[in-house]
């Protein structure tokens, strides 16, 4: 099994040997995808200052996990994708 710094090597040099367009397309993808986590976290710690009991808060940090988990793995798809595009 690979480590987390030996995956993001591998992911690095294949960047490396990619043409401009595709760098800029990828780049364009995590700048998309770091927004919208960021806009989930905005909105997460809104609904936490609104709560009143800690499940509320619990049940707010879970579905922000998840949704972050899930924006993550759509980002890596994405990018995979578009390194994969003849």
């Amino acid at each position: 099994m690979k480590s987390s710094f030996e995956l993001a090597m591998e992911r690095l040099g294949g960047i490396r040997d990619l043409p401009p367009e595709k760098k800029k397309l990828i780049a364009e993808i995590e700048s998309k995808f770091k927004a919208k986590i960021a806009q989930a976290e905005m909105s997460a710690q809104d609904k936490i200052r609104k709560c009143t009991t800690p499940d509320e808060i619990e049940t707010i940090r879970s579905a922000l996990a998840s949704e972050l988990a899930s924006l993550r793995e759509k980002s890596e798809r994405e990018k995979e994708k578009a390194r994969s595009q003849a």
